[in-house]
């Protein structure tokens, strides 16, 4: 829990009394690599703080090709937001992959704590406010950026895990081929397709 407080820390101060009162609203759950925390149809009770671990949120389109929206590592809060918030069925899965610890969190006691405490309401807000803005940038560069482009930025913003995955599921969160993907890697190649 020391984990939780000092995320919480790196946007609001709290207090012993504070923290031992937020606490209280987690259950802490372990997940075995593969398991899903959501599959779509799934009503979505929680959201999820990873306290470590890789997930990946993805959607499967009519056509059966997987489409990755984001990969969350330690300190990444993940969900199917619209459904959590609305209370219905998700249209997205939420899988391990590798094994984690996750705390979770309920709609209720998410509004209950940031009702009772001032700085979780303000935690919560500059949370979804990063969130939203980095999920813009993605759709951003998704549209705007070439593939090597795309490549190069997860690397920077994903060092840690870009040798820990699959690289289909690389690809397929750039929105490339697993051949692109080789292609981008391959040494003498790399200038030629910048």
């Amino acid at each position: 829990m020391n984990r939780l407080r000092n995320h919480i820390e790196e946007i609001t101060p709290v207090s012993d009394e504070e923290f031992e009162y937020i606490q209280r609203f987690f259950i802490k759950k372990r997940v075995r690599k593969h398991q899903y925390l959501i599959e779509v149809g799934d009503k979505v009770t929680f959201e999820y703080w990873i306290a470590n671990g890789i997930f990946r949120t993805f959607y499967i389109d009519e056509g059966g090709r997987e489409h990755i929206l984001q990969f969350g590592l330690e300190n990444s809060w993940l969900s199917d937001y619209n459904a959590f918030f609305h209370q219905t069925a998700s249209q997205m899965n939420l899988v391990c992959m590798e094994e984690a610890e996750v705390l979770c969190l309920t709609l209720s006691a998410r509004e209950k704590m940031a009702s009772e405490l001032s700085k979780m309401e303000y935690f919560f807000r500059r949370k979804v406010t990063n969130d939203y803005t980095a999920q813009q940038h993605r759709i951003i560069s998704l549209l705007s950026q070439n593939p090597r482009q795309r490549y190069e930025e997860f690397g920077s913003q994903f060092p840690e895990i870009i040798k820990k995955i699959p690289k289909k599921y690389i690809a397929e969160y750039l929105g490339i081929s697993r051949e692109m993907l080789s292609r981008l890697n391959a040494p003498d190649r790399r200038r030629s397709l910048s």
